[in-house]
Parts: C-alpha cells; sequence; structure tokens
C-alpha cells in the first residue's frame, strides 16, 4: 500500500482543479466551433469531446479506486483496534486513561 506524502492532498486539489479548468475550456472551444460546418474542425471536436469524455471516465474509476482502497484500509484498521482492545481490555482502559488525563491537563492549563 503506497504511502501519502504530505503536501499530496494540495497537490492533488491543485490537479483536480486544473483539469476541471482544462475540461470546461475544451467544453468552451467545442461549443464556439459547433457553427463552424468545416470537415476539419469537425473531426477535431469529435476528437475533443472523445478524448474529454474518455479523460473523465478515467478520473471517475481512479476515484473509485482510491476510495475502495482508502475504505478498505480504514476498515482493517478499525477491525485491528478493535480486536487489541477485545484481548486486552485492561490495557485498553489504562490507555485510554491516560490520554483522558493528558487531554485534561492540556485543557486545564488554558
Amino acid at each position: 500500500m503506497a504511502k501519502r506524502q504530505f503536501g499530496s492532498d494540495s497537490r492533488a486539489d491543485q490537479l483536480k482543479e486544473d483539469l476541471r479548468h482544462l475540461s470546461d475550456t475544451v467544453e468552451e472551444l467545442v461549443n464556439a466551433t459547433s457553427k463552424d460546418a468545416s470537415g476539419e474542425m469537425s473531426d477535431l471536436r469529435a476528437r475533443a469531446e472523445s478524448r474529454l469524455k474518455k479523460a473523465r471516465a478515467q478520473l471517475e474509476a481512479r476515484g473509485e479506486r482510491l476510495y475502495e482502497d482508502t475504505r478498505e484500509t480504514l476498515s482493517d484498521q478499525v477491525d485491528c483496534c478493535d480486536r487489541y482492545v477485545r484481548e486486552n481490555p485492561w490495557s485498553s482502559i489504562g490507555i485510554g486513561t491516560a490520554v483522558g488525563v493528558l487531554v485534561g491537563m492540556l485543557l486545564g492549563r488554558r
């Protein structure tokens, strides 16, 4: 499983925004040239529409895969934590108590 680097979320958001702008620009170009009846322009418009649809489908598929992978990973981690708590209840209570005391002390200083 690949680990995400810090800052990759902002790069992913920037990439999504750039692709959205590109998609909008291509759609505007296709719509603006729809009145031009020349064969070459029609061919270019058809290829642009085809590539745009293909890119959107690929991005949607990649997003679905990423969602499913993340969901599976989180589910595995939740199962692991649940199993640990069930196998070691007193350790879990001690850890929870220690975290509670630490958070209480930090909030009490404010």
